[in-house]
């Protein structure tokens, strides 16, 4: 590393300036990939040549900073659709951009408006919108210019899929009494004929992820047997063929040109791999890939170049993301687009040690909030990565979601917590995916319960397995549902850490099931908590404000003021019943907070990056300094 590692400054910096792409996307004729890249400082919209390998950069400051939603050709392979809000809103309308640089407004509806797909016919867009509150599907005619609402549903639609000869979409939602369950449906383009596929039992979970190439054809998925499995729907015999032997889950990516082969995903000891089966022998075989984890541009986006090659995201613990472009006859590979190092190299980043413990979902530490009877024994999965310093300071970080789970990838801010000398512990709690439809459904009806025991347990692991850990330094810090987690770890487990970070994360359930966006509220809050008009003693007893008298360790609250998914109003609440509770703020205090401008529910832009790390190093290095030297001052 050229970087001098003494220079705070200078190693914040050039971690958070390394560039980066996001949402690659081939082209319709599969010459080109558009993607979002910040090697100027500042996000932009570039496409490569997969000839010539040459890029070029379309856009000049017209698309977003925040590379959070991804992009779309249009039929012709002329012009790129983006997603633009207003500074982190996701309030998006939809715009398309051309090779010399021209913007055309495409939509502009209230509500948060995402592409669903692009028909071949050239004049098809579908749009997932919540323009009249819940998030339902809208058809947008590109000549005509007029958008027309096309589901009514109570529950949000997702996934709308749409036909090759752009006569009939596919869709997921759910209309039974079982908020668990979820359906595919197959329409007519303008909404009509619904007919619910009836795949898997109910209060189980089916998904659409592509049609054939012939539209005779879906490929699907299910939790039925518990493991989420691929299978290929026959619309004309109405049969699914299901794939896979059930050890592992796996979700349908995209059917290769032929229709008869199609790749999936495979999650296993938090790392994810492309698996190609055969449509006719099901067969299915692992690409030949460095284990880390793989992504396909699916959602959104193409992956598919030709008959036999995609494009392939790949990411280890220690290697930054790079786009391969997979040959699937010869399980060869070019690398279009490769991972930048900057000053640094993948032996300066910290490794992910895999390993799981046992969990009852109660920890030897005192529960000051509430009290909890041992939950059923699991096993669960965590990562360390070790900074090197000795002894080591550490930070539990539970990821976000809840519906979601740490892998083998790399993670910037980790890396960044490890260079300054913390090691990092991730926590795959129950709840998590990639282990079943039984484990993600034990956080049902025990949000706050079981999974942050998990948590908890996980980091006492740790410190009586790892000497080298220092007892006497552990942070909790965490985004989203983590930024819920950590609060909650503070006020449920304040013996057991020294300082915390929460950063845009729920603090008031009640107060969040108000203001989030409708599709959060039915297809997060209500599916794990019920409504709260129902259950409202369970809201208040789970939300972390109820406890703010039992933090006793220094609490750093962060939050961007347009995040629309976890509203400000989350960290305002919890900053009003501190002050209410006599705890002081500022830096010598109990307390310190920080909203963050012109930001919402995170962000990669580079500059807000730089932001975020000075706050929570000098948080960090001040509250709970990183050498024992630091500490001994």
């Amino acid at each position: 590393m050229t970087v001098d590692s003494d220079s705070d400054t200078d190693v914040l910096e050039a971690l958070a300036s390394l560039p980066s792409f996001h949402h690659p996307t081939v082209s319709p004729d599969g010459d080109e990939i558009a993607y979002y890249y910040d090697g100027t400082g500042r996000n932009e919209l570039h496409v490569v040549d997969l000839e010539t390998g040459e890029a070029t950069q379309w856009s000049d400051g017209e698309v977003p900073r925040n590379a959070r939603w991804f992009l779309e050709w249009d039929a012709d392979g002329d012009r790129v659709f983006f997603h633009r809000d207003e500074g982190g809103n996701e309030q998006n309308d939809v715009y398309a951009i051309d090779r010399d640089g021209t913007v055309e407004t495409i939509l502009e509806m209230d509500g948060q408006n995402v592409v669903g797909a692009v028909g071949d016919d050239g004049a098809t867009l579908l749009i997932g919108g919540t323009r009249d509150g819940q998030r339902n599907v809208y058809r947008h005619d590109l000549p005509t210019g007029e958008t027309t609402k096309v589901t009514e549903y109570d529950r949000a639609v997702h996934a709308a899929e749409l036909s090759p000869d752009c006569d009939r979409i596919a869709y997921v939602t759910n209309e039974a009494d079982d908020f668990d369950n979820l359906d595919v449906y197959v329409a007519d383009v303008d909404g009509s004929n619904p007919r619910n596929l009836g795949i898997g039992e109910t209060g189980a979970e089916a998904g659409v992820a592509d049609w054939g190439p012939e539209g005779d054809r879906l490929l699907v998925s299910d939790n039925t047997e518990d493991l989420t499995r691929a299978g290929v729907y026959d619309l004309e015999t109405d049969e699914v063929t299901w794939f896979g032997d059930l050890e592992h889950e796996e979700s349908p990516a995209t059917f290769l040109p032929d229709g008869e082969r199609f790749l999936a995903l495979r999650t296993r000891e938090a790392a994810v791999v492309p698996v190609l089966y055969d449509v006719e022998t099901g067969e299915g075989r692992e690409l030949d890939l460095p284990e880390g984890v793989s992504a396909l541009s699916t959602m959104g986006g193409d992956a598919v170049v030709d008959d036999d090659r995609v494009a392939i995201t790949h990411t280890t613990p220690t290697e930054r993301p790079e786009l391969l472009l997979y040959d699937l006859a010869t399980d060869e590979y070019e690398v279009p687009i490769e991972a930048e190092y900057g000053p640094f190299d993948p032996d300066d980043f910290a490794d992910a040690e895999y390993f799981t413990f046992e969990s009852d979902g109660v920890p030897e530490a005192p529960a000051e909030a509430l009290d909890h009877d041992p939950y059923e024994t699991l096993d669960i999965e965590g990562l360390l990565y070790d900074s090197g310093e000795r002894p080591s300071p550490l930070i539990v970080n539970p990821h976000g979601g809840p519906r979601a789970a740490d892998h083998k990838r790399f993670d910037l801010y980790t890396q960044f917590l490890a260079m300054r000398g913390y090691s990092v512990l991730k926590v795959n709690y129950r709840g998590s995916t990639g282990r079943g439809r039984e484990f993600v459904e034990e956080l049902y009806d025990d949000w706050g319960g079981a999974e942050q025991g998990d948590v908890a347990v996980g980091a006492e692991h740790v410190l009586e397995t790892r000497d080298w850990i220092d007892e006497d330094r552990v942070a909790v810090f965490g985004g989203s549902y983590g930024g819920y987690s950590a609060y909650w770890q503070l006020v449920q487990y304040p013996d057991l850490y020294d300082a915390g970070i929460a950063w845009i994360g729920v603090t008031d359930l009640e107060d969040m099931y108000e203001n989030t966006m409708p599709h959060f509220k039915t297809e997060l809050m209500e599916k794990y908590l019920g409504h709260p008009g129902e259950n409202p003693d369970l809201y208040e007893e789970r939300s972390p404000v109820t406890h703010v008298e039992n933090l006793s360790a220094p609490t750093l609250i962060i939050h961007g003021v347009n995040d629309r998914r976890v509203p400000v109003s989350q960290a305002r609440i919890f900053r009003e019943a501190l002050e209410d509770a006599g705890f002081e703020a500022g830096e010598d205090g109990d307390y310190e907070y920080e909203e963050l401008g012109e930001e919402g529910h995170a962000s990669t832009d580079i500059d807000q990056k730089i932001r975020a790390f000075r706050i929570l190093d000098d948080f960090l290095q001040r509250r709970m300094p990183a050498t024992v030297e630091q500490s001994a001052d």
